[in-house]
């Protein structure tokens, strides 16, 4: 990564997403997203100080590779999500919880 600031631009999300069993698979990409998620939640900084800056980017790095191997390890017979149609159910469930009663 490069420039201090880029690290920190993606908002905290308020849930970490089930990354198993879809098509296509998780990426590195996400996995490392849903450590930054975790890290921040788990810490309560959306961005650490200086002081901290090298243990948070440290939990993120280690939970990132725990959560690969945990990913590439698990097995089920269940046929992969299409992440589209799973997209499109998540909106329609937003819709709904953040619908206004007029």
């Amino acid at each position: 990564m490069t420039g201090s600031d880029s690290r920190w631009r993606t908002p905290v999300c308020r849930n970490i997403r089930t990354l198993f069993n879809f098509d296509p698979p998780v990426t590195e990409e996400e996995i490392r997203a849903a450590s930054l998620q975790f890290v921040r939640k788990l810490s309560g900084f959306n961005k650490p100080s200086k002081a901290n800056e090298a243990a948070f980017l440290a939990a993120i790095e280690e939970i990132a590779e725990v959560s690969g191997r945990l990913l590439r390890s698990l097995q089920t017979t269940a046929p992969p999500r299409d992440r589209a149609a799973e997209a499109v159910k998540a909106r329609a469930r937003a819709v709904q919880r953040f619908a206004t009663n007029r």
